[in-house]
């Protein structure tokens, strides 16, 4: 589904007892109100009528949780409404809900404002009524306060709407693994079944040779037509090039990528991982074309790693349209040096364009391990500026995710013979506590590295997920992060209980 066609839908609230003059003035405005937030928003926003009564409301939560296109729910209590008619509509709402308190006017009209207008205009009233009757039922929401003409509103709203589009596409997600995770690692194992219930995501396994199929019918004609692409694109090795003595093993590069494409297409599979102790009848590891279909979108994991690939793809689809990029990630090694300290992140080939500083470099060279041909790659830096790095851990009874705040930078010196694409970062607030922090949380060694998305989009997520959120920032102190996990364990094992 495309962005265009995600929908957030605009509930109004009010009551009967007002008559049908106010509840005029109340559908007019409020859809005002719905137009003009709706104006430049990541997700188009639908207005429905006012809502006056416990069936209605019952009826519209139901729909949204049956209609794919939406993805979420803004309410907002023009008038009061009471809030005992809002219970079984919230008891039966699946989707992400907004609160967004505001009015429709901006400043009070002190030289005319009369008991009329005091009546139409009690959102400050009804609000509170519907605040209560939220958090009496336990229900996740966000709240946002102000005026919808002011942009630090829309700037919130907007995060809140991506993070509902990516909830959105991991509830549907279908994941492919080629082979299984890495042999004896822990931290890429988890709950598949436990993923599905709580997340959405199918994760399945394909035999390796059944991708070895589709690479090996992939054809002359479009594989001519996918190296010219190439060599469009980036800056191609002259030995990678029409004529060059590497030029077969550029072909083999694009096979691979025609042949992902099409089981993934086919199979409807938005994410999926791949496993260098599983190659079967590969040549090569995949590379160039695992890095091209995560700039196209798609989420992936090394190593075989599910948790990885699914938060990835979650993570572009609230990211679209929006600068900077998103990735597969590792912290690979360190620079120590006082002063001077940064996390050099990589991986063996898999780290996506949509990061990189300049146009990448499309070359080949040895890769130990896997025991195939040498795999072609795009090679690159990434751009600096704020990101943040994200982590999934299942902890056994539940699923994390630790976010780090950092600040990419250009590598300290040049890196002539690292031939793959990286990342050199600051983690906040210093390496060491954020090291400390991140290892004391348990988080994983593959990440999603995010240039696009914020702390407040990933807090949203975390809502709508009912997950726990760690993050690591300017104020982390490691003694009460550390009390955070311990306070954090102690309330989700109390909350499997209500």
């Amino acid at each position: 589904m495309s962005s265009t066609d995600r929908e957030v839908w605009f509930l109004t609230g009010s009551q009967g007892l007002y008559g049908e003059d106010t509840l005029r003035q109340v559908a007019e405005q409020s859809q005002a109100i719905a137009e003009r937030l709706g104006d430049g928003l990541p997700a188009r926003v639908k207005w429905l009528p006012v809502l006056t009564d416990a069936a209605a409301i019952r009826r519209v939560c139901l729909e949204a949780n049956a209609d794919d296109s939406c993805v979420g729910l803004i309410a907002w209590m023009h008038t009061f409404s009471p809030a005992k008619m809002w219970i079984a509509g919230m008891d039966a709402l699946a989707k992400p809900l907004l609160h967004l308190h505001t009015q429709a006017n901006v400043g009070l009209p002190w030289g005319t404002i009369d008991m009329d207008f005091m009546n139409l205009n009690q959102a400050a009233h009804g609000d509170r009524e519907f605040g209560f009757i939220q958090t009496r039922l336990g229900v996740a929401r966000k709240t946002v306060a102000g005026h919808v003409s002011d942009p630090s509103v829309r700037v919130r709203v907007a995060a809140w709407m991506r993070a509902a589009t990516g909830a959105a596409e991991l509830r549907t997600l279908r994941l492919a693994r080629f082979g299984d995770n890495m042999r004896d690692v822990a931290v890429t194992e988890g709950d598949k079944v436990e993923a599905q219930l709580r997340f959405g995501v199918s994760v399945n396994t394909y035999g390796v040779n059944d991708l070895v199929e589709a690479v090996d019918a992939a054809g002359d004609a479009e594989i001519d037509g996918l190296v010219t692409e190439y060599e469009d694109t980036y800056t191609v090795a002259p030995e990678l090039r029409r004529g060059g003595e590497r030029h077969e093993s550029l072909r083999y590069g694009a096979r691979i990528e025609l042949g992902l494409r099409t089981f993934l297409d086919e199979g409807g599979f938005g994410a999926f991982t791949t496993n260098f102790e599983d190659l079967g009848g590969l040549r090569q590891l995949p590379g160039l074309a695992v890095q091209r279909l995560m700039a196209d979108g798609h989420g992936f994991g090394g190593e075989g790693d599910w948790k990885t690939a699914a938060l990835l793809r979650t993570l572009k689809a609230a990211a679209a349209d929006l600068e900077g990029g998103t990735s597969f990630m590792e912290d690979y090694t360190y620079h120590l040096s006082p002063g001077q300290q940064v996390v050099l992140g990589a991986h063996m080939l898999e780290v996506c364009p949509s990061i990189a500083d300049a146009r990448p470099s499309l070359e080949i060279h040895p890769l130990g391990i896997g025991g195939r041909e040498d795999p072609v790659r795009l090679v690159f830096d990434a751009a600096p500026g704020p990101a943040h790095v994200v982590g999934l851990a299942d902890m056994g009874e539940r699923f994390r995710l630790v976010a780090n705040e950092i600040e990419i930078v250009p590598p300290l010196e040049p890196l002539p013979s690292l031939p793959v694409a990286r990342a050199v970062w600051r983690p906040l607030p210093d390496l060491a506590t954020s090291a400390e922090a991140w290892l004391t949380a348990g988080a994983p060694h593959h990440t999603v590295l995010t240039a696009a998305l914020g702390a407040e989009e990933l807090g949203d997520l975390a809502e709508m997920l009912g997950v726990e959120l760690l993050t690591i920032d300017a104020g982390t102190d490691l003694r009460q992060f550390t009390k955070e996990i311990r306070w954090n364990q102690a309330y989700h094992r109390l909350a499997q209980g209500f």
